[in-house]
């Protein structure tokens, strides 16, 4: 209980945030959350329109695997979570290609990879808390090339989005239709799915692979929930999500507890204010 009451305390420690705010390391986090935030604004509403919740979930499990085996084999972790992401995601979109099928398709897939991922973390050798920062996030420990290899997935990732805006949001509405207008839905299907697999890796390296929904799912939610404009709701959700990662980025640097504590309070915050906007309107 001391140790909470003394957390919640030196939030308010602006010398100590200010000092931090100087260190290069920090610098490199802040520019890597700031990323994600904005990755996460713009495949959010994408995701939520598609009722993709559990895929990203799935996704991002197979990237703590995929991230768990590079860090036993002593490779990079973070190109090993978008091998364990990427593969997850064509999984999901072979075998789940009908919706009937979908959630036992991931969950299948989802137990299998957790399995591998366990034995791989109980195989490594070194330090346990290298291990447990796959699951909790380690943002302070974003190297200037993991900076770098994220910028690259986001700019793949925001450019594909930007490429296929319009059949997206046309089969992301309604896939019936737009497979009879001729919208290749399936290989959209397939490529939007490896582009949720990129995201939930990038995620996992900041966030931790338990609370990749705070950022990706989160405030796409709370944006749905006050617009049903495919344009508006980009806008408030890289609003959201940036407030969310910078924000939270910023509160934990004094405390020293994981970022994603800070993420997932302001993501949930601004959902239940969204959800009493929505209501208060009705």
């Amino acid at each position: 209980m001391d140790r909470l009451l003394e957390i919640f305390g030196s939030i308010a420690d602006t010398e100590t945030t200010a000092y931090l705010l100087e260190q290069e390391f920090v610098l490199f986090g802040l520019a890597a959350i700031a990323l994600l935030g904005l990755l996460s604004g713009a495949i959010g509403p994408f995701i939520v329109m598609r009722q993709m919740s559990f895929s990203v979930h799935g996704a991002s499990e197979l990237a703590l695997t995929g991230a768990a085996a590079a860090l036993l084999f002593g490779l990079n972790l973070g190109l090993g979570a978008i091998v364990g992401s990427v593969i997850a995601a064509l999984m999901f979109g072979v075998m789940g290609s009908r919706a009937s099928q979908r959630d036992s398709s991931i969950g299948v897939v989802l137990a299998f990879g957790l399995g591998l991922a366990v034995l791989f973390i109980h195989l490594y050798p070194g330090r346990s808390g290298t291990s447990f920062s796959l699951l909790t996030g380690q943002i302070v420990g974003v190297s200037e090339h993991g900076l770098a290899q994220m910028a690259v997935v986001a700019a793949i990732i925001c450019g594909a989005l930007i490429a296929l805006y319009r059949p997206l949001v046309f089969s992301s509405a309604d896939p019936e239709v737009a497979e009879a207008r001729g919208v290749p839905v399936r290989a959209i299907n397939m490529i939007f799915a490896v582009l949720v697999g990129l995201a939930a890796a990038q995620a996992v390296q900041v966030v931790g692979a338990l609370l990749v929904l705070s950022l990706l799912i989160t405030p796409a939610a709370a944006a749905a929930a006050v617009t049903s404009s495919p344009g508006r709701a980009i806008g408030l959700t890289i609003l959201f999500a940036e407030i969310a990662a910078v924000g939270g980025m910023l509160l934990s640097l004094a405390p020293g507890v994981p970022v994603s504590v800070f993420v997932t309070t302001i993501s949930f915050v601004i959902y239940l204010v969204c959800r009493a906007v929505a209501t208060l309107r009705r």
